[in-house]
């Protein structure tokens, strides 16, 4: 039987009795949005792990007498780890639970914390960096996923986005501490500081409510609906949901769980298109503003102090697009809005690469005009594909294979990292700074025509609506104004 054939009455009666039983939570409202935020702060962690960096390794080269190589290795040890990370838990979250791996990441990212704080040399801080990649690379594989699986349909876009916003929040507290804080607290300090918030969401993690699609499939449906009840306010809303659940939790073969279920022809439409989302939200230029603005304003003229406040400039601009993208997205759309916003993103880069070919004087009007420039790309990109990147991922995959093909998106996330930043420096040395900011113009390009061609819009559709709309075969862009998942679902 598939997820559209109906179930047997046994076990319709099963999903109403179980329903009926259930004891709906009077603060349903309150559980979704404190689980959702608490799950979110793994993204704040996420920003400030990878952000702080650029503020502590001035410091660590000096104690440890790093060169340009090492200082390249003690950096990018992270996103090893992170795509690490990314595949081993998704394994994890499909054996244990959403919950389950969250609460296991969480303690990664304490201890992370602080091994890196307490490192005697640099090669205890590379594997302590690596070691807390895991925890980052996990972050990003099943917290997104978990937010998804527990919020409801109409909600879903607003709740997962909250991972970006803390991201941004995580960044823009890094450049703080990084400009503020340097020279008063060290780099041990400034790094292990993280464990706190990290603490917290262990703990917490505990006392929320697991994910109703996991608990389907792995621990029955009554468990479901009991894991359910605690974040809907109504039985019909229950009822309506846990039903297209069972329906498609009760469908799955063998053949369509985890990796192997990525081969089906029929999941190649949603795999193109989440990992070519997931590609751009990394290679379009955004991850290479964070960690070298400060050294591609310096190389333009621009002054220490000034290079480092366009910096923070940048974080917040990042927390502010992220912001208005999460209360946005799904009024908008994840496809309407990066078309909407990607456009921007080209012309912004390719007037940046216009300004540092130039070389305005220091003060300048030229030189704020590249500052402009450089405040637009950030706005353009980080409220476009920067607020779809993670949330496609975690809603495009059908149940069987949610967890492998959820690693592989967030690896793949990862690894488009991990060659942006070991290759922007190198770039701009062969082709100058002018010429990688036009490189990365046409990269955004791409990304807006991939998503033209290749991305459906999702918004308004439920998990199951697009799993249902992947073996029908018409998971497909449309190029008018009506979503077809989300107009295949109000049918």
């Amino acid at each position: 039987m598939n997820a559209t054939s109906g179930s047997p009455p046994a076990a319709s009666n099963t999903v109403a009795k179980a329903v009926e039983a259930a004891e709906i939570s009077p603060n349903a409202h309150l559980t979704l949005w404190i689980a959702a935020t608490v799950a979110a702060i793994c993204g704040g962690l996420y920003g400030y792990d990878t952000g702080i960096i650029s503020g502590a390794l001035l410091l660590m080269t000096r104690e440890f007498h790093l060169d340009t190589g090492m200082q390249a290795t003690v950096a990018s040890a992270i996103l090893i780890g992170a795509t690490l990370g990314a595949v081993i838990t998704g394994w994890f979250s499909e054996k244990f639970g959403r919950r389950t791996t969250v609460i296991v990441v969480t303690a990664i990212f304490v201890v992370g914390a602080v091994a890196c704080s307490m490192a005697p040399d640099v090669t205890a801080l590379i594997a302590a960096r690596v070691f807390l990649g895991i925890a980052v690379g996990g972050a990003t594989q099943v917290v997104p996923t978990y937010i998804s699986e527990l919020a409801p349909h109409d909600r879903r876009g607003n709740l997962v986005t909250m991972f970006n916003v803390a991201i941004g929040i995580g960044i823009f507290l890094a450049n703080v501490v990084g400009f503020a804080f340097r020279d008063s607290w060290g780099w041990r300090p400034m790094i292990s500081v993280a464990a706190i918030p990290a603490a917290f969401v262990f703990i917490s993690m505990f006392f929320l409510p697991k994910s109703p699609r996991w608990t389907a499939e792995n621990e029955g449906v009554r468990s479901a609906v009991e894991q359910l009840s605690r974040v809907r306010t109504s039985r019909k809303q229950i009822r309506r949901e846990i039903h297209e659940i069972h329906e498609n939790a009760s469908g799955i073969d063998d053949d369509e769980r985890g990796w192997r279920g990525l081969a089906l022809p029929w999941v190649r439409p949603a795999l193109i298109a989440a990992l070519g989302i997931a590609f751009f939200t990394q290679a379009g230029g955004l991850e290479m503003m964070i960690y070298y603005t400060p050294t591609f304003l310096s190389d333009a003229g621009f002054g220490a102090s000034s290079a480092l406040l366009a910096s923070l400039g940048v974080s917040i601009v990042y927390c502010i697009m992220t912001l208005f993208g999460c209360l946005f997205v799904d009024r908008i759309g994840r496809r309407r809005l990066v078309l909407i916003m990607g456009p921007g993103s080209v012309v912004s880069l390719i007037g940046l690469g216009i300004m540092f070919a130039i070389h305005p004087d220091k003060g300048s009007f030229g030189s704020y005009v590249t500052v402009a420039f450089l405040l637009l790309f950030m706005l353009f990109n980080s409220g476009g594909i920067q607020v779809v990147g993670w949330l496609i991922g975690a809603e495009m995959f059908p149940l069987p294979m949610r967890g492998a093909a959820t690693s592989l998106h967030a690896a793949v996330l990862w690894g488009s990292d991990y060659l942006v930043t070991r290759t922007a420096l190198p770039m701009v040395t062969l082709i100058s700074l002018g010429g990688t900011m036009w490189v990365y113009a046409g990269v955004n390009l791409a990304c807006v025509l991939f998503v033209l061609f290749f991305v459906p819009e999702t918004s308004g559709a439920s998990l199951e609506d697009i799993e249902t709309s992947l073996r029908d075969g018409t998971f497909r862009p449309h190029r008018g104004e009506t979503p077809s998942i989300a107009h295949k679902a109000a049918a």
